[in-house]
């Protein structure tokens, strides 16, 4: 299968979604044959999901992940409905993650080069984000907007690539 999501953005509201058509094989696919010794494949496939626009379809696939990747997919697509509090539940559930410390890292360049006045915590606050994302889909198309987009976009990254790497690479 030679497909791959669209580099658009992932918007911070449900509502923004435009999803792309999918290829027939894959939804009928089992996630380990899209992706072979993942980590987490399921959870690889809802990253998938959620990059092609298919919002819904993440959300369908997320919620029957019994694992913290499962709970982080889930916790976005529920600060994406938008849904603060389910999404803080489903974010106490995944915990401190290891993606976290390059997330940290990125948020704190995306951050640097905006003109936005968020201050990040000594280290990754999910909750924390989900206010600025709140904040900032109150100003659509404003810097704080486009900053909390690109900070989404580069979790969903890391995400997806830690959900889908080899399980010998831990």
């Amino acid at each position: 299968m030679l497909w791959k999501p669209a580099d658009n953005p992932i918007p911070l509201s449900a509502s923004e979604f435009h999803a792309q058509e999918l290829p027939p094989d894959l939804l009928a696919a089992d996630p380990m044959q899209l992706f072979p010794n993942a980590r987490d494949a399921k959870a690889a496939l809802s990253g998938l999901l959620l990059l092609a626009g298919h919002w819904d379809l993440c959300h369908t696939t997320a919620q029957d992940i019994a694992s913290p990747e499962g709970s982080y997919w889930h916790a976005i697509v529920h600060r994406i409905e938008p849904d603060s509090s389910n999404a803080g539940y489903w974010f106490r559930r995944v915990g401190a993650h290891p993606i976290f410390a390059a997330l940290h890292e990125k948020a704190a360049v995306l951050l640097e080069g905006s003109n936005v006045d968020w201050r990040l915590k000594p280290s990754w606050d999910p909750h924390l984000f989900i206010t600025w994302c709140n904040e900032a889909r109150a100003e659509p198309g404003s810097a704080k907007y486009l900053c909390a987009q690109q900070i989404q976009q580069a979790e969903c990254q890391l995400l997806l690539s830690w959900c889908a790497a080899p399980t010998s690479t831990i």
